[in-house]
């Protein structure tokens, strides 16, 4: 893609960014809470607000029914040249507790943040709207400027993402045929700090289980039972401590099945990051990493298998005393799974280790939660190296290929129905307190984030 044509791209975003702010504006006022049956017609709304607004750029744009809120389809398709879906979501998260908002949810408001930048405020600043938009703007000004899009675009939003998805997967599965591209664009990830570009390439999968132990048939008195009849509680806690060894290594058998180490190169350029106790667990009152000895704490935190007991419970827990053996004690364990590990194989292991503790006078029962695969890229994906590149001229500082700690589950739906890989590019921070009171978005993220996408797009054109 000729630079000067780049450069006109950029140029007009720059100049247009009052308009861009506004348009996203408007779309941060729609009370989209996917959560609340009470807010349907906000979601329904917001739907084809950015359905006008895509369509907008000449690109054949629908509503389309789901079982739930509706999800937007828009396509521009020129043949001979890469072809991309572009996912989002339009969807919020409930507001509650309102009284902590320094202002009104979704009455959007540019305003100064303590540290000096200048932040959007509103619910979905960040998570997605704010982010959605940075790749519709960039398209609008590619559109504004040349006439066209430099590549094929499918753009798929979904208005059900901050409810797990649960009828926009089968919307896809359903629809299959119809979503064929090369690869997906997703834009619902961050930055590493607010001047360095990032790419998340690995999403950690996730596993939860619930699990039971029972004993005696009521709660005891422990006066009269203690030292014969079987405490749960106790049963539980070393089940549950026998988790991990010295070195924090989880020893259910067969668990690093299939793990493997992050290339050497990569390793590499995560030791010159500061990502130290003292940035990372001094905000939070701790000094100490807690993960795997041996490894640096970014794969710690991102890279690596994990295992946290989530809550436990039995007994009493009120107020005073009550002198009891309880009949039966629970716990909740989650497990963020790296690619290479089957949730299915791995809620099989723990559930054999667990049982295969259980002494004679108890008995365990397991609940299911949710399962969901790792997704990890391709290093030597030709497109990412496009994108790493793009993003890399616009902030002038190297773009990060990081692992995220957390889960979209989507992405790994995108892999199953429609074979296809995901690149994540994002510009959220960690402070944007996304699912909290007061979201916010930097205005350096949105601009920035425009001319990324605008920069990627002509990458993306040039991948053979």
């Amino acid at each position: 893609m000729a630079n000067a044509q780049l450069q006109s791209v950029l140029d007009h975003i720059d100049k247009d960014f009052d308009n861009s702010l506004e348009r996203l504006f408007s779309l941060l006022r729609i009370k989209s809470i996917s959560a609340d049956p009470a807010y349907a017609a906000e979601c329904k709304a917001a739907a084809e607000h950015l359905a006008k607004d895509i369509a907008s750029l000449g690109v054949a744009t629908e509503v389309r029914p789901t079982a739930g809120h509706p999800a937007v389809i828009g396509k521009v398709k020129a043949g001979g040249r890469p072809h991309v879906i572009f996912y989002g979501h339009y969807d919020v998260q409930p507001v509650d507790p309102l009284e902590l908002w320094h202002r009104p949810p979704f009455e959007p408001v540019v305003t100064d943040h303590a540290d000096g930048r200048k932040i959007i405020v509103a619910r979905g600043a960040e998570d997605d709207k704010g982010q959605v938009m940075t790749f519709v703007e960039a398209c609008r000004a590619w559109k504004k400027v040349t006439g066209s899009l430099p590549i094929d675009i499918t753009f798929l939003i979904e208005g059900e993402e901050e409810v797990g998805s649960k009828n926009f997967v089968p919307f896809v599965e359903a629809n299959k045929d119809e979503f064929k591209a090369d690869y997906v664009l997703v834009c619902d990830t961050g930055m590493w700090d607010p001047s360095t570009p990032a790419i998340t390439t690995a999403l950690r999968g996730l596993l939860y289980e619930e699990v039971k132990i029972t004993a005696a048939s009521r709660d005891l008195h422990s006066g009269v039972f203690g030292g014969t009849a079987m405490n749960p509680i106790r049963v539980l806690t070393r089940i549950l401590g026998g988790l991990f060894d010295d070195d924090n290594h989880i020893t259910i058998p067969g668990f690093y099945d299939g793990v493997k180490d992050t290339p050497p190169e990569i390793l590499e350029q995560w030791k010159k990051l500061n990502f130290t106790p003292e940035t990372f667990l001094k905000p939070i009152g701790l000094s100490i990493p807690a993960g795997e000895k041996g490894r640096l704490m970014v794969e710690q935190a991102s890279t690596r298998p994990t295992c946290d007991v989530n809550g436990i419970w039995g007994g009493y827990i009120g107020e005073g005393s009550k002198t009891v053996i309880p009949s039966h004690a629970s716990a909740k364990v989650s497990f963020r799974l790296v690619q290479g590990q089957d949730p299915q194989k791995i809620r099989k292991a723990f559930r054999d280790y667990v049982t295969s503790r259980i002494p004679g006078d108890c008995k365990v029962e397991f609940g299911d939660h949710s399962a969901a695969p790792a997704v990890a890229l391709d290093w030597n994906m030709k497109p990412l190296a496009a994108a790493k590149q793009a993003l890399t001229e616009e902030w002038g500082k190297e773009t990060v290929l990081m692992g995220s700690g957390a889960s979209i589950p989507i992405v790994a739906d995108f892999k199953r129905a429609l074979g296809l890989d995901s690149l994540l590019v994002g510009f959220g921070l960690d402070d944007d307190n996304i699912h909290s009171p007061n979201e916010k978005y930097d205005l350096r993220s949105f601009q920035k984030g425009i001319r990324s996408w605008a920069r990627i797009l002509a990458a993306l054109a040039e991948v053979k």
